[in-house]
């Protein structure tokens, strides 16, 4: 007799099942903020605003959905054909069963290349022994002479001397104005650095620029730039871009600033700065303070990502493109429905046209009226000598009855 096992495998509805796998990826930090590489296609944007498409490489496809707050910010209309990168979240759609990437971020394939060749430079400049610390000067604590490299028509001009001037107006500043974005602009850069370690000798020297993107400041990540600043006589303050914009220029400067303000006020003193052992604790605390903030600030990144997981929000999101396919339904049902009410009205309208009295005279039939305007529908109705009217397709006939015959 067989008997049953205590140890029989548990039997998943498909809804467990699929909640199941959907926290099973949602618990994968690594698959919570990962980029993916591929060609768009299937691109489509409903009256919603959330953009759904399909990455795809030779061998495989990714369903993606961007929310429409997020695709408000692109900086660029997608479009099929594109060779993209995506940056986001996987997870399932639990509707449909499937899973995929929800994107938050999404750039041209041709700027995630230039960021390859960042790395591949960077790599092998670092190994040369650029970016050695061993090699980094020491800022002069009291420079009597300024050079500042950057464009004179540029914001980043005029911030780095207004900060210069409110800081340590003793200085002296010397500008050697140069292009800062294009194909001038490296070697622009590199006769400015010449220039100012020739003929002024400054006591430092500030290279700046404000933000863009990694194209704009791509001067900045040339080897020979690199290898010119390397070369200065006079210790490199680099202030490119915004505090996030990380440059070859950066590496290789002496001390990297993150704003050409910032950069402006690390070169000089301050005239209300309080001793050296006061202003040494200052610095130790707030690196112990910029790095807590950084702790933290992973800490509530973490937990946001979380609590966003466990959040209705998610759902709603679910149900908004469940919500997109059922009105792809419903349309496409609405229409299949009038293409049958067109057909089956055609279809009446040959059958009464069939049936039209002026479609009968047209095989030849006639319609008699006596003079009152009766039909007349057989030979009982008329005596010989009666006048009569026969009503043909193109017109009328005035007859009369010469005599009558009924048919047995």
């Amino acid at each position: 007799m067989n008997q049953l096992s205590f140890f029989e495998a548990p039997i998943w509805t498909v809804t467990n099942l699929t909640r199941y796998l959907k926290e099973l990826l949602e618990s994968d930090e690594y698959l919570q903020d990962i980029w993916v590489q591929g060609e768009i296609s299937n691109l489509s944007r409903p009256t919603s605003g959330h953009l759904y498409f399909t990455l795809k490489d030779n061998a495989s496809s990714l369903r993606c959905v961007m929310w429409r707050n997020t695709a408000l910010r692109l900086p660029f209309n997608p479009q099929d054909g594109q060779a993209v990168e995506v940056h986001g979240s996987l997870s399932i759609y639990e509707a449909g069963g499937q899973y995929q990437l929800y994107a938050d971020l999404m750039r041209s394939l041709g700027e995630g290349a230039l960021y390859q060749e960042f790395l591949r430079l960077k790599a092998r400049l670092e190994a040369e022994g650029l970016f050695a610390v061993e090699r980094k000067r020491p800022l002069p604590r009291w420079p009597h002479r300024i050079g500042i490299i950057t464009s004179p028509t540029g914001a980043a001009l005029r911030d780095m001397l207004n900060t210069l001037r409110r800081r340590y107006p003793l200085a002296e500043v010397i500008l050697a104005p140069t292009p800062v974005q294009g194909v001038e602009a490296p070697p622009g850069i590199i006769a400015a650095l010449e220039a100012l370690n020739r003929l002024a000798r400054p006591d430092v020297i500030l290279l700046a620029r404000g933000g863009g993107s990694i194209e704009d400041l791509w001067a900045f990540n040339d080897e020979n730039v690199a290898r010119a600043i390397a070369a200065s006589s006079a210790p490199v303050v680099s202030g490119v871009g915004h505090e996030t914009d990380f440059t070859i220029a950066d590496f290789v400067s002496d001390l990297r600033a993150p704003t050409p303000t910032a950069a402006a006020e690390l070169a000089t003193p301050n005239r209300t700065d309080l001793s050296d052992d006061l202003m040494e604790v200052t610095q130790r605390m707030l690196r112990a303070v910029q790095s807590m903030i950084q702790s933290q600030k992973w800490n509530t990144s973490h937990l946001k990502n979380r609590l966003h997981q466990r959040s209705p929000l998610s759902r709603l999101y679910s149900d908004r493109q469940r919500l997109d396919d059922l009105l792809y339904r419903i349309s496409l049902s609405v229409q299949h429905r009038l293409t049958l009410l067109r057909a089956h009205l055609a279809g009446l309208d040959q059958r009464l046209n069939s049936l039209s009295p002026a479609q009968v005279l047209q095989r030849g039939y006639a319609i008699i009226k006596s003079p009152d305007g009766k039909i007349i529908r057989s030979v009982a109705q008329v005596r010989r000598g009666d006048s009569l009217t026969a009503t043909l397709t193109d017109g009328n006939l005035d007859v009369t009855v010469i005599e009558t015959h009924k048919i047995d």
